[in-house]
């Protein structure tokens, strides 16, 4: 499991994605379950002597002006592309749509992608990605930016928790190749929420 569609696969839909108000259960189960499988050498994407050390990420916290119902756009016309990795590897995505939303009275934009390979499995039919950096990379939290998985939402509106952001494989062991955030993704805020750096 080499490519990051691992961390995908083990993150998405363990989560309440129908939710559409702020809950803190949910993003303690979130906490709670990645950190189990991080602790768990079959799962866990840490270097070994990493491992043997582990017991918590570090999380910023919970905090629910980091929940939002964001206004999503479809995408039309779109083209496939190469999306871009830390690796060799260039998986084929799709822009998706358009997420915007506002945080602490800034309004905001992102894209979000669907992975065509993925989007051919029955249980990752639903699934979009949401790649995003912002002010904190490479401060508190990854240099190379966060995601977040979410559902195709049935209406115009998606919810977002960026207390369930998390971080590539990358950012804990070098053998992962991950999804680059385009530039578009790039927020000129903080966003104080979600899994910080490693170390």
């Amino acid at each position: 499991m080499k490519n990051s569609i691992a961390l995908i696969l083990l993150l998405a839909f363990s989560f309440g994605f129908s939710q559409s108000k702020f809950s803190k259960t949910e993003a303690e189960k979130f906490q709670k379950q990645i950190n189990s499988e991080y602790a768990d050498a079959k799962t866990s994407p840490l270097m070994e002597e990493d491992l043997k050390t582990f017991k918590t990420l570090d999380f910023y916290p919970i905090d629910g002006k980091y929940f939002v119902n964001a206004k999503f756009e479809k995408a039309t016309n779109e083209k496939v592309f190469e999306m871009k990795t830390t690796g060799t590897r260039t998986p084929q995505y799709i822009k998706y749509g358009t997420l915007s939303f506002t945080i602490n009275g800034v309004a905001m934009k992102l894209n979000v992608y669907r992975n065509i390979e993925l989007s051919k499995q029955k249980e990752y039919k639903d699934h979009l990605f949401l790649p995003f950096s912002d002010l904190t990379c490479g401060k508190e939290s990854y240099i190379g930016g966060r995601y977040i998985d979410l559902k195709i939402p049935k209406g115009k509106t998606i919810a977002v928790d960026f207390n369930q952001a998390y971080n590539p494989y990358c950012a804990y062991n070098h053998k992962y190749s991950c999804p680059l955030v385009p530039l578009e993704n790039d927020l000129k805020v903080e966003i104080k929420a979600g899994v910080k750096t490693f170390h």
